[in-house]
This record gives C-alpha cells, sequence and structure tokens, in this order.
C-alpha cells in the first residue's frame, strides 16, 4: 500500500512534473492478481485496485490501517470496469457487470473478489471513506444509476453523469461515488472548473486506448498545472485544486468524493477569467 501525505498549494507551486506525479497521480493501482491500495491523508481515502484471476483476492489490509479487519471503521465502494465477476461479503455475492457499483458498509469483515472467466478478469475499483455508522449493502446497476446528461457537442462535453453513492441514492457515511461517460467525439470535462473547499476527490479515468491520455488540470484556479494521465490510472485532487481533463479522444472517468458535507452540489465555480 502507498502512502500519500497531504499538500498545500504553496509548496505545489514549485513542484516539478516528477513531484507532481509522485504527490497526485496513481500510476499502479491494477495489477493481475493482486489488491493494491493507495492511503492519501486527503480526507483519509483510500483508492485501490483488484483484478482477482485464478484465485479470488481478499481486501486484507488491517494490519496497515492498524484496525481489527478493513472495514471495522470504514466503508468501501466498488465499481466493476472489467469483464463480469462477483464480489461476495459476509457470504452474499453480488454479480457485477461492467460500471455496476456496489456499496458495502461498516462493519463487513469478509470481502473477496472473484472474476467469471480468469482468461478475461474482472477489474474493480475500489474507494474507501472513514464511517461511524452501517449502511446495508447494496449493488446499483449501470442502467439503475441516476443519470445527469450535461454538455454539448459544441463545447466538446457532451456526457452523461451517474450517480451511484450520493444524498438520493445508495446511503452512506460520507463517501460519494459516480461516473461520468462522454459521449464520442468529446474530450472536455468539469469545465469552467470549480473548487470544493470542504471536501477532496480522487478521479480514476478508463475507457481509453493504449496511446490515449488525458491531460488533467490541477492547483489554484490562478496557478494551474497539469498531470498526463494513461489509461485506468488514479488522480488524488486535494480540496483547494481545481479539476479538469482534456482526453485526446472521449474516455469515462469515475470521480468519489469525501470530507465536511453530504451535498452534490456544494462547489464554487471559477471565471474563465480567473483562470491561469
Amino acid at each position: 500500500m502507498e502512502n500519500r501525505y497531504a499538500t498545500n498549494p504553496e509548496e505545489a507551486k514549485f513542484y516539478t512534473t516528477e513531484e507532481l506525479r509522485e504527490r497526485y497521480l496513481m500510476e499502479n493501482l491494477f495489477k493481475e492478481g493482486q489488491v493494491n491500495f493507495t492511503y492519501t491523508h486527503e480526507d483519509r481515502m483510500l483508492i485501490g485496485g483488484a483484478i482477482p484471476t485464478h484465485e479470488p483476492l481478499t481486501a486484507d489490509i488491517a494490519d496497515s490501517i492498524k484496525t481489527g479487519h478493513f472495514l471495522e471503521r470504514r466503508e468501501l465502494g466498488v465499481i466493476n470496469i472489467g469483464s463480469p465477476g462477483i464480489v461476495e461479503v459476509d457470504g452474499d455475492r453480488f454479480e457485477m457487470q461492467k460500471r455496476d457499483c456496489l456499496y458495502v458498509g461498516l462493519g463487513k469483515k469478509h470481502i473477496q473478489f472473484l472474476s467469471d472467466d480468469p482468461d478475461t478478469p474482472s477489474r474493480f475499483y475500489l474507494v474507501s471513506t472513514l464511517a461511524h455508522k452501517e449502511y446495508p449493502t447494496k449493488k446499483v446497476a449501470i442502467e439503475d444509476a441516476e443519470p445527469a446528461h450535461m454538455g454539448s457537442i459544441k463545447e466538446s462535453n457532451e456526457r452523461t453523469i451517474y450517480k451511484y453513492v450520493h444524498g438520493n441514492g445508495i446511503q452512506s457515511c460520507q463517501l460519494m461515488l459516480g461516473m461520468t461517460l462522454l459521449e464520442q467525439n468529446n474530450m472536455w470535462n468539469t469545465m469552467p472548473a470549480h473548487v470544493h473547499d470542504r471536501r477532496s476527490e480522487v478521479y480514476l479515468y478508463f475507457d481509453m486506448s493504449e496511446n490515449g491520455r488525458v491531460f488533467h488540470f490541477m492547483g489554484e484556479p490562478g496557478e494551474t498545472r497539469h498531470l498526463v494521465v494513461k489509461n485506468e490510472q488514479g488522480i488524488i485532487s486535494p480540496a483547494w485544486s481545481i479539476h479538469s481533463g482534456v482526453g485526446t479522444s472521449n474516455y469515462t472517468f469515475i470521480w468519489a468524493m469525501a470530507g465536511e458535507n453530504y451535498t452534490f452540489t456544494d462547489m464554487e465555480f471559477v471565471d474563465m477569467e480567473d483562470l491561469r
């Protein structure tokens, strides 16, 4: 498990490209036959990837976080971005197609990940946040998620936002989780940019070709930087940072938030005149 400490905007102004990547880019979440996690001190989120092949995988990181078991003080969101598979939670089996979401509540002890076909394995993306109350474990398929159609071809940002874990969907303590799909020939997301100083956010970019890239913009509105992101790589976005991106073609990304409040629309938009 990688460990990333929180950063502040004054320091970030002086980071080199390599330093930016070391602090905010998660390059190796997905490896076959492994569960890999990154622990960020930005709202103490855990971000992981699991690719089960011929043997089930378990999220056994209790020793790293010094608790009796993984979800003793946490909740977990899972989205399958690969081939069909199964997540087992304390003996209950949840079949997961591509883009299905599963929320696992506080206190669950035994979590396993399996692929239907080990030769074309599932790819489970994991986000865990601190929790204070147990909410029911629940699955939502992509076709049952709440969609919001936004943007336009004229602005190169026609997209659909699917909300899974949020105030009007799957209930949680503080995790908010969803996915944005850009339509073909659309490349921009979240522009005009915004910040929400009361919570941090993490991103996973996927559904990209081997040579596809997303240029992820970050930093304070008047002091922006960028990171070049490959398929199935993640970004840690501090509360003080904008988070916007443009790709070499359309792509999909998963967003997850944690922090002070539980309001999806809590954001301050940044005027284009203020971006530097």
